[in-house]
């Protein structure tokens, strides 16, 4: 079991980057897939992206490819989600998530707003 800690997220422009990260407080994360989510106001949460436990295979939203990124430093406990170029509609509240042969374990999010 690990509990999730996100930091980094705040209000930035248009067309700015941000990089915010997902520590665990308590447990280790090597073992588990780990993704990012986010959702915004009156929608359902979306995915974003998600990096192995290994490190070898990414994957994203479709609307993220290629804007961000996602990287995990295990001796760190940590997973990280570099966006950039963004825009007001990835304003939402970004979590952190652990998947082990589905167990699932959320963070508690932190909010991102991108200005116009």
């Amino acid at each position: 079991q690990v509990q999730l800690v996100e930091s980094g997220g705040g209000l930035v422009q248009a067309g700015a980057s941000l990089n915010i990260s997902c520590t665990a407080s308590a447990g280790t994360i090597t073992n588990y897939a780990m993704a990012w989510f986010r959702q915004a106001p009156g929608k359902e949460r979306e995915f974003v992206a998600v990096i192995s436990q290994n490190i070898d295979t990414t994957f994203y939203g479709d609307s993220m490819s290629g804007r961000f990124t996602i990287s995990r430093d295990n001796a760190k406990n940590a997973v990280y989600l570099q966006m950039n170029s963004l825009q007001p509609g990835d304003t939402a509240v970004y979590y952190c998530n652990a998947n082990l042969y589905g167990h699932l374990f959320w963070g508690q999010g932190t909010q991102v707003t991108v200005s116009s």
